[in-house]
């Protein structure tokens, strides 16, 4: 019974769609409360009235409600929103840890199967960011190493590419400049 759960899991959520219901907000990868309430399938409301009975688990530093302006720029990011489809009120963002305090929250079997799968988008993001943080380092190193003799190279290739040009004379007629006398050569007779 729980393997058809689980399939069914991997089917209904594709992981390129968690990877883009995860956000960056105030320097935090974070997913919306609404995100949250649709994967796990429930209301958004019943999310938050099952956090604020438990805001023991859930510190200030791992789930927080947006400011206005952060709601406003987010409105913007999505485009234009249908009437009544979006709360009116402020949401609530939560961080990689607050998710899994989630689970244990809202008791359910696919909360938990949800959970598992927002973890391995989490860590699989943490991994990609680490790679790119190794290859930035990799490739600072050999600018360091190699810098000068790019540099000698590439004022080369410049040089190569646009030579130094050299000053040419206008053209045509101009009065204040002496005109260069022309020597008549001697024709030599051999008689």
């Amino acid at each position: 019974m729980k393997s058809k759960k689980l399939i069914a899991t991997k089917t209904l959520i594709p992981k390129e769609s968690l990877e883009q219901k995860i956000l960056l907000i105030r320097g935090k990868k974070v997913m919306l409360d609404r995100d949250l309430a649709q994967l796990y399938g429930v209301e958004t409301k019943q999310l938050k009235r099952a956090v604020k009975r438990n805001l023991s688990r859930f510190p200030n530093h791992f789930m927080f409600e947006l400011n206005t302006i952060e709601h406003q720029s987010l409105r913007s990011h999505f485009g234009t929103l249908k009437t009544g489809q979006h709360s009116k009120y402020l949401p609530y963002v939560f961080t990689e840890h607050d998710i899994l305090m989630l689970s244990s929250v809202i008791n359910n079997e696919k909360a938990i199967q949800i959970n598992i799968k927002i973890m391995e988008t989490f860590i699989k993001l943490r991994e990609m960011l680490a790679s790119h943080k190794d290859l930035k380092y990799k490739i600072e190193s050999l600018e360091k190493k190699y810098d000068h003799q790019f540099k000698v190279v590439f004022e080369t290739i410049k040089r190569l590419i646009d030579p130094p040009l050299e000053p040419k004379e206008p053209i045509g007629f101009h009065a204040n400049k002496p005109i260069p006398r022309i020597k008549k050569r001697k024709i030599k007779n051999d008689n």
